[in-house]
């Protein structure tokens, strides 16, 4: 990054999974909280706010809400991989002078509004704008991953068993954590035995519904080396948009992560043989193996072999989403926030019974819309 070096010193959850007794706001402001005195810091010490997701005003009425007075503020509208690109703003801002402490803040009760039929599960994409000319046919957001999922069976002969792994692997990982909505350990079958939901996507190829939010709190590196924790610094960063409409969308097999990744290690001079763990948004099995590929771990077709024999455990070659994922963990509606929580936290070393051992790179990817945008940040304990 120019001129400062910046670092992330706090990170923290709200309460997640079944939270039924908070609003939003008080998740934000638990994350929020939780996350200054993870760094050792105060409201008062900040001077930067970002987020996004409840309503047109987010940073500012969140801002109100916690009681922050922020100088830069950001909120950016690209769905699940929006806290990857404002954490890019926010190290930009500070590297620049522009800030000095700046939180990154999300909350969602989208698991209590669903039980409380405040929302609907099937979530169709809007018929204003481009996506009038989806809606006709009926595209959901799932049906919209499935058709990128079967056109890389058919180029690639990838198989609904190889995407499945990548389920049952998240649940090996989830197993591990105390914190995850789900960790009995399910197998391939249990994988392809549940409901269909779009095809070739059952019900366990899908992200969970869950509560919960988080926080993130960045920094220069004068004041990070005063902090609580030891510093997570970013060492890079890249973001990019790809569609909305799936006739626009020239391939359907690639991740616009191609583009916010090649800026991300080019900026931080590594490579992906570099990376020791990976969090990586995985909304559904059909996310992690176009942007394991993307990201270039392997090559264009690969991903299903690459993810084979529990390469993405705790324990395998390239441990990933070592908290057990959106697909067993939490995600509460956009999941970007928990990736750069979880990957602070392995770079820390406070893992615990989930812990890659010796982490010192993480790749953070985040993915919004249906491939529509990714944020791509390189984390690093030098």
């Amino acid at each position: 990054m120019p001129d400062r070096r910046v670092a992330i010193v706090g990170v923290a959850l709200s309460d997640i999974g079944r939270v039924d007794d908070k609003t939003v706001w008080q998740l934000h402001h638990q994350a929020t909280s939780r996350a200054l005195a993870d760094a050792g810091l105060t409201k008062g010490d900040v001077d930067g706010f970002g987020s996004t997701g409840t309503g047109a005003l987010a940073p500012v009425e969140l801002a109100e809400y916690l009681g922050l007075r922020p100088t830069w503020a950001d909120s950016v509208a690209v769905g699940g991989s929006a806290w990857e690109f404002m954490a890019a703003h926010a190290a930009a801002a500070i590297a620049h002078g522009d800030a000095e402490v700046v939180v990154l803040s999300y909350g969602s009760t989208a698991r209590a509004d669903l039980k409380r039929g405040r929302r609907t599960a099937n979530v169709t994409m809007g018929s204003s704008g481009p996506s009038q000319f989806d809606a006709p046919w009926g595209h959901s957001l799932i049906s919209k991953y499935a058709m990128s999922a079967r056109r890389h069976m058919h180029e690639f002969g990838t198989t609904i068993e190889q995407l499945a792994e990548i389920s049952v692997s998240a649940r090996s990982n989830a197993s591990l954590n105390p914190a995850a909505y789900y960790r009995a350990p399910i197998t391939i079958e249990d994988v392809q035995s549940s409901r269909m939901i779009a095809d070739p996507f059952t019900k366990l190829h899908c992200c969970i519904r869950s509560d919960g939010g988080g926080a993130v709190v960045l920094t220069s590196q004068e004041r990070a080396l005063d902090c609580a924790k030891r510093p997570v610094w970013i060492l890079g960063a890249g973001e990019a948009t790809s569609h909305t409409t799936m006739s626009e969308w020239e391939d359907f097999t690639e991740s616009p992560c191609v583009r916010s990744g090649r800026l991300a290690f080019e900026r931080s001079g590594l490579t992906p043989a570099d990376v020791d763990v990976c969090q990586l948004y995985d909304s559904f099995t059909i996310t992690v193996l176009l942007t394991l590929e993307g990201l270039g771990f392997c090559e264009k077709g690969g991903g299903g072999a690459f993810v084979a024999d529990g390469r993405l455990r705790v324990g395998g070659a390239l441990p990933t989403n070592t908290d057990g994922g959106g697909l067993s963990a939490c995600h509460p509606g956009m999941r970007g926030i928990f990736l750069l929580v979880e990957g602070v936290r392995q770079l820390r070393g406070e893992g615990g019974d989930r812990q890659v051992p010796d982490a010192r790179i993480c790749c953070v990817n985040g993915t919004g819309g249906w491939f529509s945008s990714t944020g791509t940040v390189l984390l690093g304990t030098d």
